[in-house]
């Protein structure tokens, strides 16, 4: 066997290994899938996505209401009502805090860095207590504005972000900050019309972790949110757990397939510009 022959073995061998590891990867949402169709016996009865009688009682049971206040696409408008402003404030406030220190010298920038790269390794858990207590005292907790949720994104409040767009904005030419500035550009105008458009890899990947860390968090919202009739769909989905007496999984993971559709459409519309977010931004040029 020759070197190209061998070549083509080797990837056929590496095609198989990864297909199967895709399979492994996705099978648990071919089954949630497929579960929805089943009742509650079928689905604890095999590991199989598929059923030989399919049933709708898990949707149509998926679009009651709880309380005569809620239903799924109340908590979904509900999660996208403060999760879509999160994602846009976190953007900006990422990019601009990241081109600050990516590009300028001022007084303090080295301690100011480090205090920022320190917030990588604080866990959340911690500075639950105290955030509350200051929420509570600017009276946003149970906002029907979600405002605890949304006003931190307006300060570059997730660290990761910002040093992700950084680790980016260093792979990209100081000479393309002089051009601008000959042709008569301010620090501004350069951010806007040449920095961002260059940025914009690293800027969907800072969107979409953010759209669907957003989507998916449950400990915000049940901290912050105190009326059923504002409850996202994170915390709509274990509504539904405790609504009776007997869990109609089925139902369950109706409503949880159905809440996360959006993110799943997001991500494939822009996983391309994903994956070069990601790639390109840990390598520092």
């Amino acid at each position: 066997m020759n070197y190209t022959q061998l070549q083509k073995v080797g990837t056929v061998v590496k095609y198989i290994i990864l297909i199967l590891v895709g399979f492994i990867m996705v099978y648990p949402l071919i089954w949630m899938v497929g579960a929805t169709f089943k009742t509650n016996n079928e689905i604890f009865s095999n590991l199989t996505p598929f059923t030989a009688h399919p049933t709708l009682d898990g949707y149509k049971n998926a679009m009651n209401d709880y309380g005569g206040k809620i239903n799924i696409f109340k908590a979904m408008l509900n999660t996208y009502s403060y999760v879509l402003p999160k994602v846009i404030f976190t953007v900006i406030s990422a990019t601009v805090t990241a081109y600050g220190f990516g590009r300028f010298k001022f007084i303090g920038k080295g301690v100011l860095f480090s205090v920022l790269m320190a917030t990588l390794f604080l866990p959340q858990v911690v500075m639950n207590v105290p955030q509350f207590i200051l929420y509570n005292k600017f009276n946003w907790v149970d906002s029907d504005l979600y405002l605890p949720l949304i006003i931190p994104s307006l300060f570059a409040f997730d660290t990761y972000f910002v040093f992700m767009i950084i680790q980016f904005l260093r792979g990209i030419p100081r000479e393309l900050d002089e051009a601008a500035t000959i042709d008569g550009c301010n620090a501004i105008q350069t951010l806007i019309l040449v920095i961002c458009p260059m940025l914009k890899p690293a800027i969907v990947s800072c969107a979409l972790f953010q759209f669907m860390w957003s989507s998916n968090d449950y400990m915000g919202p049940l901290l912050y949110v105190k009326t059923p009739e504002n409850y996202p769909a994170a915390i709509f989905v274990r509504l539904s757990m405790d609504a009776d007496t007997g869990f109609e999984w089925n139902r369950v993971l109706a409503v949880s397939l159905i809440s996360i559709i959006p993110s799943l459409v997001v991500f494939f519309c822009a996983q391309k510009q994903f994956i070069e977010g990601v790639s390109a931004g840990s390598v520092k040029g």
